[in-house]
C-alpha cells in the first residue's frame, strides 16, 4: 500500500463510454507527484502535437498530489491540464476547496479524459465505484442549480462536484471549472475544453483515508500552524481580510492597475478594500479541507440593486482590481455582482474582467462606440455598464457579448489594429493585478510562463530586497539566494531569483500545495518544512534538491509542448503597454519595462534554465530530469 496516494489513475473514454484504471509503479509517483507534471506526462504520451484545443482527441487531465488528503494546511488542490483554447499553448489551472481532498478519498489521484460523448454526461466516483450518467437535464443550469441536483441524484449531500457552467455550453472562451459554486480552476478556459467533451460534471465521494508514513511528524507539522499564523503578519491579514486585505497596499506603493493598466493608483481604493469587505459584506471566512488560514471570502448584501447570495463566495484581489481599479469602479457590491455572475455562469474573472476593461479604454478613445457596444455608455466609473456587458459576456450575446467572451485578443482582431496598443495579454491571456512596470522580474515570468501571465507562478519582487521580512530572506537562503539587490534591479541576481522562485512554485503545482501555505518565503511553512511534510506523509527520502528538480521537471515538460506546438522567443514577451510609461500619479508615475532590459534578462533566463536561445530545451537537459523520452517531440531546428 503506498504512503500518500491511492495508486490510481482513472481513464474515461466519452467515445466508447468506457472507464479504466490504470495502477501506475511507485517510480511514476515519485517522479512526476502529480498535478501538472502528471497531466503533461499524459498530453505529451497520448495527444498528437497539432491537436486542436476542442478537438474530441484532445486530451484534458484532472491531477491530485501525492499529499492531497492528508491532515495538514494548504495540500487540498487539483490542476486541469489541456491545450488551452486561449492561446493554443499548453493550458494550466489549479484551484482548492473541498473537491481535491474528496476525489483522493473516492479512491483516485487523477483522471484523464479522452473524446467526446454524443450528449452530455457527468462522471460519478463514489466510494471507489465510477460511473457515467446522462446530464442532458443539468443544459442550462447555474453552478449552485448543478451541486443541489446532482448531491440529490446520488444521495449524499456531501458529495463534491466539479463542473462547467453555462458560460463554457454558450461558448465563452475563457470558461473556468467550478466546485463548491465559488472554487475555479480559472484560467486558461479549462471550462470549455470539459464542455468541449459533453462531460458536464465530475462528482465524488468517499470515506478512503490515504496511508501517511510518518503520522507522528505530520502532526507536528500540523501544530505548528496554529503557533506560526499570529507570528506571521503576512499570513494573519490573509486569513483576516483575504487577499483582498492588499487593494489599498498596492495602490500606495503604484503597483494596482488602474483604468486597464493606464496607472498604478486608484484614488477610490479604499471602498473596495478587505477592511471594508470585513467591515460591511463578509458574511464569514470560509476554507479549504483542513486548513487553517480561511483566506476564502463569503459575502451577502440583501438591499440595494446589487444584492449577492453568499452561496457564489465574495471576490477575491484579483477580482476586486478586474472588475474595479482595472474598470474605474469603486461599488464593492458591484464588484461582488461581478464575482457572483462569474461563478454562477462558470468564467475566469480575470480575463473577464480585464476584457471589459480592455473594451472601456477602446470605447474612452472612441475606436468603438455605441454601434459597438450596442448602446451601453462604456465608460470606466460605469458600474451598471459592467454588469450590463458581463451579463452579455456570459451569455455571448449581444454585439459586446459575442466579442469579448472570446477574449480582448480576439476583440483587438474584431475592432482593428489601433487597439493593440490597449492589450494586456501574454499568449493572448489577460495579465492578473500585478504590474511588472514596477515589479520588472514577475514582468519576465508573465512572459516566459508556459500558459501566459500569471502571478501565481514567482515569487514578486518585494519579497527579496529592503521591503522584504527578515523571515523571507532567511527562508530564501535555502534557494541559494542570499544576496538581495535594491529594489527595482533587474540585473543577474534578481534573474536567478525569478527562476529559482518559479521552480519552487512549479514543484508546488506539482505535489498540489497550496501557495499561500507553502512557499519559499512568506507563507505559513517555508521550504524545510515543505521537506519534511512531503518526507512525513510518503515516506521517500526527499530533498529540496529533489523537489526542485521536479519543479523544472513540470516546466520543461510544458516548454517541449509549446515547442512542438510552434512557440518561440517570439512568444515570450509583453504586450506594447507595458513598454510604455505609466500615467497618472504616485510613486510608479512614468515608470516602464525597458525593452533592453527585458531581452538581456530573456537571454540570461533562458541560459540559467539550460534552454536554447529560442527558449526551448535541450535534450541534454531532458536527459538530466529524466524525460529524454520526450526529446523525439522537440522540433528539428531547436
Amino acid at each position: 500500500m503506498p504512503f500518500g496516494y491511492n495508486g490510481k489513475i482513472l481513464h474515461v473514454n466519452l467515445v466508447s463510454g468506457t472507464l479504466e484504471v490504470e495502477e501506475p509503479p511507485e517510480s511514476f509517483y515519485r517522479k512526476y507527484m502529480g498535478g501538472s507534471a502528471m497531466g503533461m506526462y499524459y498530453l505529451l504520451r497520448d495527444m498528437p502535437s497539432g491537436t486542436e484545443p476542442l478537438a474530441p482527441e484532445s486530451v484534458l487531465t484532472l491531477m491530485t498530489g501525492v499529499t492531497t488528503g492528508a491532515p495538514i494546511s494548504g495540500q487540498s488542490r487539483i490542476n486541469v491540464t489541456a491545450r488551452s483554447p486561449q492561446s493554443g499553448a499548453i493550458g494550466d489551472s489549479q484551484g482548492g476547496g473541498f473537491f481535491p481532498a474528496e476525489l483522493k478519498f473516492a479512491g483516485y489521484d487523477g483522471i484523464v479524459v479522452i473524446g467526446k460523448s454524443e450528449t452530455p454526461v457527468y462522471l460519478s466516483i463514489l466510494h471507489g465505484d465510477a460511473e457515467l450518467h446522462d446530464a442532458s437535464h443539468l443544459v442550462g443550469k447555474t453552478t449552485g442549480e448543478v451541486d443541489d441536483q446532482l448531491r440529490v441524484e446520488v444521495g449524499d449531500s456531501k458529495a463534491e462536484v466539479l463542473q462547467y457552467g453555462p458560460a463554457a455550453e454558450n461558448g465563452v472562451r475563457y470558461s473556468s471549472l467550478v466546485s463548491m459554486a465559488n472554487r475555479n480552476n480559472g484560467r486558461t478556459g479549462m471550462g470549455l475544453v470539459m464542455a468541449s467533451k459533453n462531460l458536464k460534471a465530475i462528482v465524488v465521494r468517499g470515506k478512503l483515508r490515504v496511508e501517511i508514513a510518518d503520522k507522528e511528524a505530520l502532526v507536528k507539522l500540523s501544530r505548528m500552524g496554529p503557533k506560526l499564523m499570529p507570528e506571521n503578519s503576512d499570513v494573519d491579514e490573509l486569513g483576516e481580510f483575504g487577499t483582498a486585505g492588499i487593494v489599498n497596499w498596492q495602490s500606495t506603493t503604484g503597483t494596482l492597475p488602474t483604468r486597464n493598466y493606464n496607472e498604478g493608483q486608484f484614488e477610490n481604493c479604499d471602498p473596495i478594500s478587505g477592511e471594508v469587505m470585513a467591515e460591511t459584506i463578509l458574511k464569514e471566512r470560509d476554507t479549504c479541507y483542513a486548513c487553517i488560514v480561511r483566506c476564502k471570502r463569503v459575502v451577502e448584501i440583501n438591499e440595494g440593486k446589487y444584492k449577492v447570495d453568499p452561496l457564489y463566495g465574495g471576490p477575491e484581489y484579483e477580482t476586486i482590481a478586474t472588475f474595479g481599479s482595472y474598470c474605474g469602479i469603486d461599488d464593492l457590491a458591484a464588484i461582488s455582482k461581478a464575482n457572483e455572475i462569474c461563478n454562477m455562469y462558470g468564467v475566469d474573472t480575470i480575463s473577464c474582467g480585464a476584457s471589459i476593461a480592455f473594451a472601456m479604454e477602446c470605447f474612452e478613445n472612441g475606436v468603438i462606440g455605441l454601434e459597438e457596444t450596442g448602446g451601453i455608455d462604456l465608460r470606466f466609473g460605469n458600474a451598471d455598464a459592467m454588469i450590463q456587458t458581463l451579463q452579455q459576456i456570459v451569455e455571448n450575446q449581444g454585439p459586446l457579448g459575442s466579442v469579448l467572451s472570446q477574449g480582448s485578443a480576439y476583440a483587438a482582431q474584431e475592432w482593428g489594429p489601433e487597439t493593440e496598443d490597449y492589450l494586456i495579454t501574454v499568449k493572448n491571456q489577460e495579465a492578473p493585478a500585478h504590474m511588472p512596470q514596477a515589479k520588472k522580474s514577475l514582468g519576465l515570468i508573465y512572459a516566459v510562463n508556459p500558459f501566459g501571465a500569471d502571478h501565481q507562478s514567482s515569487e514578486h519582487d518585494p519579497g527579496y530586497g529592503e521591503e522584504a521580512s527578515s523571515l523571507s530572506l532567511t527562508r530564501l537562503e535555502a534557494l541559494d539566494l542570499k544576496d538581495p539587490p535594491p529594489f527595482g534591479d533587474f540585473g543577474p541576481e534578481m534573474i536567478r531569483y525569478a527562476a529559482y522562485t518559479q521552480l519552487f512554485f512549479s514543484m508546488l503545482d506539482t505535489v498540489e500545495l497550496c501557495q499561500f501555505v507553502w512557499g519559499p518565503s512568506w507563507t505559513l511553512y517555508g521550504p524545510n518544512e515543505t521537506v519534511e511534510m512531503i518526507k512525513a506523509v510518503t515516506g521517500w527520502n526527499v530533498s529540496l534538491f529533489e523537489l526542485m528538480k521536479v519543479g523544472e521537471r513540470r516546466l520543461n515538460l510544458m516548454r517541449v509542448f509549446n515547442a512542438r506546438e510552434g512557440f518561440t522567443r517570439r512568444d515570450d514577451t509583453l504586450p506594447k503597454k507595458f513598454f510604455k510609461p505609466l500615467m497618472g500619479s504616485g510613486p510608479t508615475a512614468g515608470v516602464a519595462v525597458d525593452r533592453d532590459e527585458f531581452e538581456a534578462a530573456l537571454d540570461l533566463y533562458y541560459s540559467l534554465l539550460g534552454w536554447t536561445a529560442n527558449g526551448v530545451p535541450t535534450r541534454a537537459k531532458l536527459s538530466d530530469l529524466g524525460i529524454n523520452w520526450v526529446a523525439e517531440q522537440l522540433p528539428v531546428r531547436e
